[in-house]
This record gives C-alpha cells, structure tokens and sequence, in this order.
C-alpha cells in the first residue's frame, strides 16, 4: 500500500511542474510584473534599482513632487483568475 502513496506523490509533483510550464510559457505573469514596476526601468526608479543615487537626491526628487500618486490596485483577483485558468484547464 505504502508505494501507491509514493505513485500519487511523484504523479502530484509532476502535474505540478506540468502547470508551472504552461505558466511560464502562458507569459500573462511575466507582463503582469513588467507593467506593474515598470517604474523602475527609467528615471528615479531606474537609479534606485542600479544603486548609482543617494538619499539625497531621492529625498529632493519626493520634495519637488506636486502630488503623489496613489498606488493602483495590486489587482490580485486578476493574478488569481490566471493561476486558477492554468491550473483547472
């Protein structure tokens, strides 16, 4: 009895990983995640992630800002609606 457990478990981590290919190659994530910190890839945001700013100059840049932005949603009902697409078709 104790290999059909076993049977079950590698038939699990291969669905799994079956899944996590057609995520990947589905690509609705990916473009998720470039849109969403695309704010990093020019101005400020760009500095910031490549380490060549300093706090002070971060700091003058949020003092000339005329009114911030608030964030957008997170749209976390859309992450969940891709995942449960490719997991249950």
């Amino acid at each position: 009895m104790l290999y059909k457990s076993f049977i079950l478990g590698m038939d699990t981590f291969a669905l799994g990983l079956i899944k996590a290919a057609e995520m990947i190659e589905d690509g609705r994530v990916d473009n998720f995640i470039k849109e969403r910190y695309s704010s990093y890839n020019d101005g400020i945001g760009k500095k910031i992630r490549e380490k060549s700013t300093s706090l002070t100059e971060c700091a003058d840049y949020a003092c000339n800002l005329k009114k911030p932005e608030l964030p957008g949603s997170g749209r976390q009902e859309y992450l969940e609606g891709v995942l449960n697409n490719i997991i249950l078709r």
